[in-house]
């Protein structure tokens, strides 16, 4: 099984075999060691002041056990020596716990900062790396969930709960030593008492880690529900559907809040679990010392060492129960993130490129064939050339296959068999900065993002001047409407380009395009969600910018249909009123191109074209 689909396959399986599990646990230890690495000469310092100062912070009860049965007898009889030594040590030692406390918790703080800076990074760089085939089955809710609340919940951790875990151990380890150094029938006493506490911490371990499991899943559940909403609120409006998705988030939320209340009274039973144990071992302590005080056979001053040891060996166990919750919590979140990190993405880079830097735009299918995954085959073998230079519009019915052939061509997909070249260098070998360059594709959805006018045009070549900005605009027909914005190019756009309409975000994406110089230009359905008047505003911006990237006309081109220099292009459009402009018409069929020719010749065939043809002059009518 792939990492892929084991990523996936179980983001929403809260309980896995015992041998998953245990790969989930390596899993996760090697991204927490990796993230540990970088620091790692601070996190040793952490360790050492944590070691440090709770060796200080148990020194207290031997130092009053010193001074009660040593050095008070020597200052009755003369000798204020040993009462000065213990005062001076106890001070020494609350100031070094004090101390080495601050250095460790500030230490603390910027490791964990560092390490979070690092993995938020890392899986956002990631996230991006990753091809298009995961982004359309891993929804953006569960992917904010990993970069939000699962980031969160490590932060909690690794802020306070690791040192807090850290120190409280090592002081309960340094207090049981001290017991058995003062008396090891006490510290029998106290070693007998771990043997319920790690039973009960057992039991809590097992249950609470699938409590938390199933927390990090509803709550990603939760957070899908309301991107999906807020993002679609159109849709949700214009469908009336407030009522419909409001109780299913009513119903997300109970199913949060039930995970939520197991944890807790999970909690409910350890924490004062752990508190009665740790009671029941001081009576016990106190009981059985106070014969022996009694018979002689401990000192008052042992006995008092010994209480106040065995009273603080326990304090740490409510802190610790505490974040033992964040613990599990964290852990649960760096299974997920791991998990999302280890997704391998299916379009990889070459390992010896092939350097392309001015393709001509020769495109070539040789026995192509292509399927998403292990799905039936899409494109069954195909082998087809389009010149450099030409103009090709892909028609047919919805899901023919041409939106396929598109990624295929821009390489959001690789080919299940045979080869896609680029003037005769295979796609797979091109560098990514080299395709990127020479193929350019511009989608339906016209997506612009935060940020000025001017930079949304100039993001396919953001070294361009502003001048060449405003020459890709006026190229397109773009440069009209953009200066009468309220800052003209400078103006910020918004919610996807919410201060502009739908045919104006249009023509801005083909400036973009225009701007980029591509070899290849790719049109999928640029016209098809646009009204009347905004289709026609986009077909001058589209003549603009198919003018653009040719050189010649068809008049001029070669036998073969090749433009010399100019630039290829691809139009997928459903309104054949884009085909006009096109050199050649390829109509596609269940992957498959049934026709092949000029738009005129192949009206005159009366073949699918002239059907679809005679079917969008009627629609006009």
């Amino acid at each position: 099984m792939s990492s892929a689909t084991f990523g996936t396959a179980n983001e929403d399986n809260a309980h896995l075999t015992r041998t998953e599990s245990k790969a989930v646990r390596r899993r996760s230890l090697a991204l927490l060691g990796s993230l540990i690495r970088p620091v790692r000469a601070r996190f040793w310092l952490t360790i050492g002041a944590v070691v440090l100062s709770q060796a200080a912070r148990v020194a207290g009860p031997a130092l009053i056990a010193f001074g009660i049965d040593h050095a008070l007898p020597a200052l009755r009889a003369g000798n204020s020596l040993p009462l000065a030594f213990a005062g001076v040590a106890y001070l020494a030692a609350a100031a070094a716990t004090a101390g080495l406390t601050a250095l460790y918790v500030t230490s603390t703080a910027r490791l964990s900062q560092a390490m979070l800076l690092d993995l938020r990074v890392r899986v956002f760089r990631h996230t991006q790396r990753l091809s298009l085939e995961f982004h359309e089955k891993y929804t953006s809710g569960r992917i904010i969930a990993r970069q939000t609340s699962d980031l969160e919940a490590l932060r909690e951790l690794l802020d306070s709960g690791v040192s807090s875990l850290a120190s409280g151990v090592l002081f309960m380890a340094f207090t049981a030593i001290t017991v058995f150094a003062l008396d090891w029938r006490s510290g029998v006493l106290v070693l007998a008492a771990g043997v319920p506490m790690y039973f009960l911490a057992r039991w809590y371990q097992k249950h609470s880690q699938i409590a938390f499991r199933e927390s990090r899943v509803v709550s990603a559940r939760l957070i899908v529900h309301f991107v999906e909403t807020m993002t679609g609120i159109r849709a949700v409006k214009a469908f009336r559907k407030e009522r419909e998705n409001a109780a299913r988030y009513a119903e997300l939320s109970e199913d949060y809040r039930r995970a939520t209340v197991r944890s807790i009274n999970l909690n409910g039973i350890f924490q004062p679990g752990l508190v009665l144990i740790g009671n029941v071992c001081v009576a016990v302590v106190l009981l059985t010392g106070g014969f022996r005080v009694l018979s002689g056979e401990l000192a008052v001053g042992v006995l008092l060492a010994l209480i106040l040891s065995t009273k603080r060996f326990f304090q740490p166990v409510d802190q610790m129960a505490m974040f033992y919750n964040s613990f599990q919590s964290a852990q649960a979140a760096l299974e997920k993130v791991s998990g999302l990190l280890e997704e391998i993405p299916t379009v990889r880079p070459p390992q010896t490129p092939v350097a392309l830097p001015c393709a001509r735009g020769s495109i070539d299918f040789n026995g192509v064939e292509f399927r998403y995954g292990d799905g039936p085959v899409i494109i069954p073998r195909l082998d087809l050339h389009i010149p450099a230079g030409q103009t090709v519009a892909l028609v047919g019915q919805t899901g023919a296959g041409k939106s396929t052939l598109a990624k295929l061509i821009a390489r959001f997909y690789d080919v299940s068999g045979g080869s896609l070249t680029l003037d005769g260098v295979d796609l797979r070998q091109l560098t990514t900065e080299d395709l990127r360059r020479n193929v350019v594709m511009v989608t339906q959805e016209a997506f612009l993002f935060s940020g000025s006018v001017a930079d949304n045009i100039a993001l396919g070549r953001p070294e361009a001047s502003r001048e060449e900005i405003e020459d890709a605009a006026r190229a397109v027909g773009a440069h009209a409407f953009i200066t009468e914005l309220p800052d003209g190019y400078d103006t910020e756009v918004n919610k996807r380009g919410g201060r502009v309409s739908a045919g104006q975000r249009q023509l801005i994406s083909f400036a973009r395009a225009f701007l980029a110089r591509p070899a290849v230009l790719i049109l999928d359905e640029a016209t098809s969600s646009l009204d009347i008047p905004s289709e026609r505003m986009v077909q001058q911006g589209l003549a603009g910018l198919l003018q653009g990237t040719r050189e010649t006309s068809p008049r001029e081109a070669g036998p073969d249909g090749a433009h010399g220099a100019g630039r290829t292009a691809l139009i997928i459009a459903h309104r054949l009123s884009t085909v006009e402009t096109a050199d050649r018409v390829l109509v596609v069929h269940d992957g498959r191109v049934v026709e092949d020719g000029t738009p005129g010749q192949l009206i005159g065939d009366g073949g699918a074209f002239a059907r679809l043809h005679g079917a969008w002059k009627d629609s006009l009518v």
